[in-house]
Parts: C-alpha cells; structure tokens; sequence
C-alpha cells in the first residue's frame, strides 16, 4: 500500500498552535510541528517501510502512530482512493491560483447557520452593535455607521440638481466598460449626483440595537462596511486631489492635494488608459463593520461580493447620467491603500472604479462574426446528474 501526502494542505502558526489545515472538509488540526517531517516524507506515492528509511531519528513504533494520526485525518491519501483521486483533481483544477485561492474557497465553505429569531428582542438581532461581552462570551466589535475625517477640509457637495430619468432597461444595455476619454471635465452636479445615488444613505433602519443605513446597492446584514476614496483629475469646481466622500455629509474630505494622471496609471496597474479618466472612486472596506456582526471568515466573501454590488450600481448610474464607467481590480494593494491613507490592516481597498466623458468614437473591439464563432468554444459539458434526495 502506497500513501502520500495530501497536496490540498496548508500548515501554519495560530498563536501558539502548529496548525495543519487540509480542504476540502477538513477542519484545521493542531499537531506537533514535527509533523511537518513526516509528511514531508510521504511527498509522492511511496510505501511506508520505504518512507521510514528517511525518517531518520525516529523508531518504527512512533512512525507508525503518527501515520496513523495522519491518515485518520486524511493528511495522507491511500493510492487509489477516492479522497486521493478528488485531491488530485482539485489541486489541477486550482493551478496557479492554489493555495492560496483554493483554501480560502474550500475554507470557508459550508458554514453552519444559526437560524435567526428576528424579534427585534433577540439577542442575535441586538448583538450586533453592542462591544459588549454577551452570552457566547465573546466580545462584540462596536458598529458605527460612518467615516469622518473632521480635521480635514471639506468641500460641501450639491444636492438632488441631477436625476437619473433614463429608462433602465436602455440603461441596462447601453452599459459598457470605458477605457477612451475625451477631455471634456465632469460636471460638478453629475459628479455630485453619481457619488449620492450610489453610497449615499437611502433610509435608516432599527436593528434593535441601533440604526443601520441601507444604499441602493445590497450589503450583507446591513454592515455597510465599505468607504469611498475619491481620486479626482478633471471635474468643474474641484481641485486635483485625493478625498474621502463623507456620505453622511455628502462632502468630500480632502486627504491630499493635487493628483496626476500618471500617479492614477500607477494606482491602476500602469493601465495607460486609466489616466485619461476624470476620477477613480477605490472602494474601501472597514473590516471591524462585518465583525461586528459575523465572526466566520466566510464573511469576507461578502465584502468582496459587496464590492461587487457597489461596482455595478457604480456603472449603471454612471452609464445613466451619460458618462463612460470602468472598474478594475488591477491594482497594488499597499501602493492604493497608501493612497487613501489606510493601513491596510482593519481598512484595505478592494476595488477601483472610474469614469468620464467616454469618446464618441471609442476604441473597441470589432463585433464577432462566423470566423469568430468557427473558433469558439461554446460549451463546457458536464456529466451526471444533480442529486437532492439527502437535502
């Protein structure tokens, strides 16, 4: 019988713990870090007495307990075995992008929900904001709605001048993504109206504990974590610079003046064609907002899904007030959040959007034609059948 080490695995230091994490289904174990030895040992099919041989420094006796361990918890796969055959398949399939992508996707799969009383009387619906020890023993992160920068000056924003009347199906499908613009500046009241419509509150709801506002765009449980940082290069009445919106305010708070198109090339991946737009928008996350109600790592997935929300509303109001929309996840994370000011710790960017005046005659690509089609592959076939007679 031959055995290796699992290639879906991960080992690290929690605290003080040595902690081995396979995926799929698997949940992190704490070992020995000598542990790392013995696998190491198994790192193609080999069969034990042979693995022995270059465990140097161990009996048989102890080798073979901690193989043990290590196959009870599927950290070593039996040749031929399902586990082993599924292994294989998901480390092919990730490429590139494993470990670090497939373990935060297999990681935080399959959560186990607690179904919520949601009688405002609850605890679940009143722990949300309260930084307060309750039931579980676990401390609460305090919920704030908003960002401030009160020192900073501060440039008071138009209100409700602009409205979006265009019909929305026309808007669905006139949107595209921009990379060619005209020079034309932003005016100041579409600006204006771009940034409300998309992260200003709408309304205010009770959660119990305290208020949480609601955009135009969903927020899971609310949270409303993510802050807009605005780069600006050419809209009427605002000067080059980098700002906070404050969209209690509806301001912007000036975090540093002046800003080129070369420093927005560099922020957007060196994109030669980002510089040519009137502004970026980075969209920021405050993490201690989701904590405070969610403590699964799960719930990162809705930052970025939420990052995602925001980006489309972003484009469709943009197409709708008559500008060109673009969004890019092409960027430097540390050089974007020293540019807003960040650490990069509780608050780090996800995304950049931005838009201007697209070119009446824009670069782009030719429609496809039946060469086209003669060359693509349509479908990705699949074999099998849902099952459902266990849900």
């Amino acid at each position: 019988m031959r055995l290796r080490r699992r290639r879906c695995l991960v080992c690290y230091w929690h605290a003080a713990a040595f902690v081995v994490h396979g995926y799929p289904r698997l949940s992190p174990l704490e070992l020995h870090p000598v542990a790392v030895e013995m696998l190491a040992a198994f790192d193609d099919w080999i069969e034990l007495d042979r693995a022995m041989e270059d465990l140097v420094g161990f009996d048989r006796a102890s080798i073979e307990e901690a193989v043990a361990v290590l196959r009870e918890n599927s950290l070593l796969l039996q040749e031929g075995s399902d586990e082993a055959t599924e292994d294989e398949k998901i480390f092919d399939q990730w490429g590139p992008w494993a470990p670090e992508a497939s373990l935060f996707h297999y990681a935080t799969q399959d959560e186990h929900y607690v179904r919520v009383d949601l009688t405002f009387d609850s605890l679940e619906s009143t722990a949300n904001d309260a930084d307060e020890v309750v039931d579980d023993g676990i401390k609460h992160r305090v919920h704030t709605l908003f960002t401030t920068y009160p020192e900073a000056d501060r440039l008071l924003l138009p209100r409700g001048s602009t409205r979006l009347s265009e019909p929305f199906d026309q808007v669905l499908h006139r949107r595209r993504t921009h990379r060619d613009f005209t020079d034309q500046p932003v005016s100041l009241e579409t600006f204006s109206a771009l940034l409300a419509t998309v992260f200003g509150p709408v309304d205010f709801i009770d959660s119990g504990r305290s208020a949480l506002l609601r955009r135009t765009s969903a927020s899971g449980g609310s949270r409303q974590e993510i802050d807009a940082y605005v780069g600006v290069l050419n809209v009427e009445g605002v000067p080059p610079g980098t700002y906070h919106y404050n969209c209690l305010e509806h301001s912007l708070e000036l975090l540093g003046e002046g800003l080129t198109r070369d420093q927005v090339v560099e922020l957007c991946g060196r994109q030669e064609w980002a510089g040519a737009t009137a502004f970026i928008v980075v969209l920021c996350t405050t993490i201690d907002r989701m904590l405070s109600k969610y403590r699964t790592p799960r719930a990162y997935r809705i930052c970025l899904l939420n990052a995602g929300h925001l980006g489309q509303t972003f484009a469709l109001a943009a197409t709708a007030l008559g500008l060109g929309p673009f969004q890019t996840a092409a960027f430097h994370d540390s050089t974007v959040a020293e540019f807003c000011g960040l650490d990069n710790i509780g608050r780090t960017p996800l995304y950049i959007l931005a838009a201007g005046h697209p070119n009446e005659d824009p670069i782009t690509p030719p429609l496809a034609g039946l060469d086209t089609f003669r060359r693509t592959s349509f479908y990705t076939n699949q074999r099998g059948s849902a099952k459902f007679d266990d849900l």
